[in-house]
Formats: C-alpha cells, sequence, structure tokens
C-alpha cells in the first residue's frame, strides 16, 4: 500500500480498480478543514488526464511496475510491434496507446517499454532523439541561426516539426521527445 504523503512524480497507483500515473501532485492545507492533496493522474490504458483530489493520508495499491529493453519492429496501422531484445518474444501494442511515443522512434530502434503488473503498457523514451530531415523548403541565401523564422520539416519517422530556416534535406537534427520541439543540429 501507498500513502498520498509518499506520492512521487511517475508513480504508479490503483484508485477503483484502474491503474494511473502520478503526473503532478500538490499536498494542501487549508487553514481550515482538513488537509487533501490535489493530483493530475494519467490513465495508463488510454492516455487520459483527470484532476483527482485526496484525502491526506488516504492509501491506495502500490502498482509494481518494470522496463524492460525491446526492439520496434514495425506499425501496421493497428498495431506496432516489438521484440524482446533477450528472449526475442514478440508483443503487439494498438498504435492509438503508443501514437506519440512511434513519433519519435524508426523500425529497429531499441526502446524502453513499461510493463505494469507484468502488463505491456507503454513506452518510455529519452529526453531527445536524434532524427534525419527528408522533406523541407530549402534554406534561402541570408537565412542564419540568429535570422528568425521557421518552416515545416518532415523527419524519418513520418513526424512534422517546425525547425528553422537553415535547415535542410539530409540534415540531422535533435529533437525534444516530450514537446517535439527543435533542439539544435546533431
Amino acid at each position: 500500500m501507498i500513502s498520498t504523503n509518499q506520492l512521487k512524480n511517475g508513480n504508479h497507483i490503483e484508485v477503483d480498480g484502474t491503474v494511473f500515473k502520478v503526473v503532478d501532485f500538490q499536498h494542501v492545507k487549508p487553514g481550515k478543514g482538513p488537509a487533501f492533496v490535489r493530483t493530475k493522474l494519467r490513465r495508463t490504458s488510454d492516455g487520459n488526464v483527470i484532476d483527482k483530489t485526496f484525502r491526506a493520508g488516504e492509501k491506495f495499491r502500490s502498482v509494481r511496475s518494470e522496463a524492460r529493453r525491446m526492439s520496434f519492429l514495425y506499425s501496421d496501422g493497428t498495431e506496432a510491434h516489438f521484440m524482446d531484445s533477450e528472449s526475442f518474444e514478440q508483443i503487439a501494442l494498438p498504435v492509438a496507446l503508443v501514437e506519440n511515443e512511434l513519433r519519435w522512434t524508426k523500425p529497429n530502434d531499441d526502446v524502453d517499454m513499461l510493463f505494469i503488473d507484468s502488463e505491456p503498457s507503454t513506452l518510455q523514451l529519452p529526453a531527445s532523439v536524434e532524427l534525419e530531415v527528408t522533406e523541407t523548403e530549402p534554406g534561402l541565401r541570408g537565412d542564419t541561426a540568429s535570422g528568425g523564422g521557421n518552416k515545416p520539416a518532415t523527419l524519418e519517422t513520418g513526424a512534422i516539426i517546425q525547425v528553422p530556416l537553415f535547415v535542410n534535406i539530409g540534415d540531422k537534427i535533435k529533437v525534444q521527445t516530450d514537446s517535439g520541439d527543435y533542439m539544435s543540429r546533431a
């Protein structure tokens, strides 16, 4: 069991039979009345975020989670297929569950798959990834890093992001995975 006093961002808890990941929490001690905890919880089954308030000291079932190294094989539109790097066991997850993570993942990339109570749940990505630009308008003479302005660029995974004007086709760039923002050339 885990108490509201032991909550941390990233913990997994079970509330009313549903597994949630703690996105954010705040202990509140009003001047009048009992203390309570305000939380933002992400449902692991579909990724929806909800706000929920609990009494201070309320207890939940702690959920066992582990990350395993997997290779991303391919996506067929409805399911994304992965293979365990050690046992060579193949696992398929619905694309809707890992859609955002697949924007930054190429076939044959190694990823960390999060298992919650021994069931595959989602992917854990690094803070940034390096990807090649496959399509963008050509940069014009005089476009510099300080020139300002952005243009859309398609990456090798199919994701479309905004990049500075000086980025060209074939350039490798660093992208922040949680926001999808351009960071720098690789």
